[in-house]
């Protein structure tokens, strides 16, 4: 019976001196093993490691490429969230003589309320949150879900102001104009 390198011979798939070569290469391995040192490693065996090295490298980069994808989708998820919520919670219907000014991505706007809501604005019971160029009029409830969400969202939301009079106050009977303004 033939060895598996005599075949190869015969077959003409191999040629003498790459038959020596592998042969001095078993040699040289069975003596450096027997004297304790280190075994170099074949070229086989280095491209299988280069092999497993570059396949372990680029499933690094794919799972940091899928877990960017996976942040912009969550990203691109709340802000649709939030303009569904900003939608559905809008105060509609408040157009009217007085105007309120407020920045918004560093450029004055106006916006034209009537008195029961423009009193409601800058007492804090409402609130105006901006997404992309559209400014939407809601309740300071609905104001702090969607700052909660996305702080920079949230364009004005004034203190709740509480009409608390003092009796001591020698005032208290004059009230202040609603008309009066600076």
């Amino acid at each position: 019976m033939s060895s598996l390198q005599d075949q190869l011979l015969k077959a003409g798939l191999a040629t003498k001196q790459s038959a020596r070569k592998a042969n001095t290469e078993r040699r040289k391995k069975k003596k450096q093993q027997k004297s304790g040192q280190q075994v170099e490693a074949s070229l086989q065996e280095k491209v299988q490691q280069d092999l497993a090295k570059q396949q372990q490298e680029k499933q690094i980069k794919d799972s940091a490429l899928n877990a960017q994808r996976q942040q912009a989708l969550k990203e691109k998820e709340d802000k649709l969230r939030i303009v569904q919520i900003l939608q559905h919670h809008q105060v509609t219907g408040v157009d009217g003589e007085k105007i309120y000014n407020y920045t918004f991505n560093n450029k004055i706007k106006k916006m034209h309320l009537d008195n029961t809501s423009y009193d409601a604005l800058v007492n804090g019971r409402l609130a105006l949150c901006g997404v992309d160029e559209t400014t939407y009029l809601v309740t300071s409830e609905t104001a702090d879900k969607v700052a909660a969400l996305a702080p920079d969202v949230l364009l004005v939301q004034n203190d709740k102001v509480t009409n608390d009079i003092d009796e001591d106050d020698p005032y208290a009977e004059y009230q202040i104009p609603d008309d009066l303004m600076w």
